[in-house]
C-alpha cells in the first residue's frame, strides 16, 4: 500500500520503498501529467543525501522520460527548497524530491509538488493513489538514464547558484555585512551547508561547520532539529560564544535555532520572532497562518498590528494555501518549517535561517533580547509536547475513543470549545489549549499542551496521555 501523509510518501526502506514502488508512483504520476496535457512544462528531480535517494531519483526520471516527460534532473544532493524554487521559476505543473526529510535512517520517500512548487495536495495525493491502485507491472514504462540522458529526454541541472542568489537578494546583505557575526551549523549530516554557508559567507559572517558529510545514519539521531538532537550545537554556541547556532532537518526545508547562551529556541518562538521582526523593524504588514498545533500567541501579536491570523490542519499545503488566498506575510507550523511572502510556496530553512541572521543584524540585540522584548509585550506562554508510540493493535481503539467517541478527561479548565478537524483539539477559556492527533508521517499520536506555564502544560498534557493509556 502506497499512502501519501501529510509530508508526502514515506516507507520503510527494503519493504515499502523499493525500486518497483519508486516506478509505480512516477508511472502513475505520469500517467495524470499526460492526462492533464501538462507534458511539455516539464518536470524536475531532485534527491537528498539518504542511502538510495540518489538512485531512486534515476528510477524516477527514467519512467517520466519513457513517457515523453521532459526531466530535468538535479544531478547532486540539494534542500528541498531548491527543487521547489526551479519548479517555480520553470512553471512546472508537477515536481518532486527523494527525501523522508526529518524521518529516521532507514526511511525514504517522495514530496511531490504541483503548480507554483508547492506541497500536493489531498486532490493530487488521491489521484496518484488511485492510479497505483490500477497499475500492473508491466504497465510501468523506464528507460535506461544514460541512453535518455543522450537522447535529451533527460537533462541535468544544478540550480544551487540560483537558489542562493535568489536569498542574497531577498534579505538585508548590507547589515549582515556590517554585523560581523559568528555562526555555527549544524545541518545534521544533510543537505544545508552548501547553500546556508554560501549565503552567510558573502554576508561576511565568520561561519563554521559541524556534523557535515555523508552519513547513512544522520550520526545515530534522528535528522530532526530538537533540543533533544542539537545537543552538541548548543554546547559549542555557548562555549565557543556564537552569535546564532543554525540546525537543519535532513533536507534542508526545516531549522532549529540556538540563541547565544546554549538555549534551544523552540520552532513556535523562532515563528514569533520573525513575524515580530518583519511587522515592527522593517514595518511589513500582513496576516499570518499556523496549523492547528502553534502558538497562539501569533494571534496576539497579529492582532496588536490589526493583522488576522488564521488556523489550518497540518501539513504545510494547508499552509501554503491560506498564504496564497490571503497574501499573508507569513507561514509555519511548531515543527519547525516556515516560509515568507515572496519566496517560495513551502517550507525553507535556509531562508529562514538568513532571515534570522539578517534580524540579529539589523535589530543589533541578541535572539534572548528579542525573545524578551515579545514575551514582555504579549505575554508568556509555553508549550509542552509528547510523541506516544502505540501498537498497531491499537491504533484502532484510539481513534474509536478519540473520533468516534469522542471521549475527553475531566481538565481542571473550563472548556470553551473542542474542535476536530485535524486530531481532537481542545481550547480553553484561559487562552490554553490541548491537541491529540495521528501523525501523517510516522506511526505516532502526538499531543501538543500550550498553557501559560510549564506545570501546567506538561500536567495537561500527561493528562491526555494518562486518558488515552499511552
Amino acid at each position: 500500500m502506497i499512502k501519501f501523509g501529510t509530508g508526502g510518501w514515506r516507507a520503510f526502506i527494503g519493504e515499502e520503498f523499493t525500486r518497483d514502488n519508486v516506478k509505480l508512483v512516477a508511472q502513475a504520476l505520469a500517467n495524470i501529467i499526460n492526462d492533464e496535457n501538462v507534458a511539455e512544462r516539464g518536470f524536475i528531480i531532485g534527491y537528498d543525501r539518504r542511502f538510495l535517494s540518489d538512485k531512486a531519483g534515476r528510477w524516477f526520471a527514467e519512467v517520466l522520460a519513457a513517457n515523453q516527460i521532459p526531466v530535468h534532473f538535479i544531478n547532486k544532493f540539494v534542500p528541498t527548497p531548491i527543487v521547489m524554487f526551479k519548479a517555480k521559476s520553470m512553471n512546472c505543473a508537477y515536481s518532486a524530491c527523494i527525501t523522508a526529510s526529518h524521518n529516521p535512517a532507514d526511511y525514504n520517500g517522495i514530496k511531490v509538488f504541483i503548480e507554483g512548487g508547492r506541497d500536493a495536495d489531498e486532490v493530487i495525493t488521491e489521484k496518484i493513489e488511485s492510479q497505483i491502485e490500477t497499475l500492473t507491472a508491466a504497465e510501468v514504462k523506464s528507460v535506461d538514464f544514460e541512453h535518455a540522458v543522450d537522447s535529451q529526454l533527460i537533462l541535468e541541472i544544478n540550480p544551487m547558484n540560483e537558489f542562493v542568489d535568489s536569498i542574497i537578494a531577498l534579505v538585508d546583505i548590507e547589515s549582515i555585512k556590517k554585523a560581523n557575526l559568528r555562526v555555527l551549523i549544524d545541518p545534521m549530516f544533510g543537505v544545508a551547508k552548501n547553500a546556508l554557508q554560501t549565503v552567510l559567507i558573502n554576508g561576511r559572517c565568520d561561519v563554521d561547520v559541524i556534523n557535515d558529510g555523508k552519513n547513512p545514519d544522520f550520526g545515530g539521531l534522528m535528522p530532526s532539529p530538537s533540543a533533544a538532537t542539537l545537543y552538541r550545537l548548543k554546547h559549542l554556541v555557548a562555549a565557543e560564544e556564537y552569535d546564532i547556532g543554525i540546525g537543519t532537518d535532513g533536507d534542508a526545508d526545516r531549522l532549529g535555532i540556538i540563541d547565544e547562551k546554549g538555549n534551544f529556541i523552540h520552532p513556535n518562538e523562532v515563528l514569533m520572532l520573525l513575524y515580530y521582526y518583519l511587522l515592527e523593524y522593517k514595518g511589513w504588514k500582513g496576516s499570518v497562518v499556523r496549523n492547528i498545533a502553534t502558538t497562539h500567541l501569533l494571534d496576539k501579536i497579529a492582532q496588536s498590528y490589526g493583522e488576522k491570523s488564521f488556523e489550518v490542519p497540518v501539513g504545510f499545503k494547508h499552509i501554503s494555501a491560506q498564504m496564497e488566498a490571503n497574501d499573508s506575510l507569513i507561514g509555519g507550523e511548531s515543527s519547525g518549517g516556515l516560509t515568507i511572502r515572496g519566496h517560495i510556496k513551502g517550507k525553507d530553512g535556509v531562508f529562514a535561517s538568513s532571515l534570522l541572521v539578517e534580524m540579529l543584524s539589523v535589530t543589533n540585540k541578541k535572539l534572548s533580547e528579542l525573545l524578551d522584548e515579545i514575551y514582555s509585550k504579549y505575554g508568556y506562554a509555553y508549550t509542552a509536547e509528547g510523541d506516544c508510540t502505540f501498537k498497531p493493535a491499537q491504533k484502532d481503539s484510539l481513534y474509536h475513543k478519540i473520533y468516534v467517541e469522542k471521549s475527553l478527561p475531566e481538565f481542571e479548565y473550563e472548556v470553551e470549545k473542542v474542535s476536530y478537524s485535524d486530531g481532537a483539539k481542545v481550547y480553553f477559556k484561559n487562552g490554553g489549549w490541548v491537541i491529540a492527533r495521528f501523525s501523517g508521517t510516522e506511526p505516532l499520536l502526538r499531543i501538543f499542551c500550550e498553557m501559560e506555564n510549564k506545570a501546567q502544560a506538561e500536567y495537561v498534557l500527561q493528562q491526555m496521555k494518562d486518558f488515552l493509556s499511552l
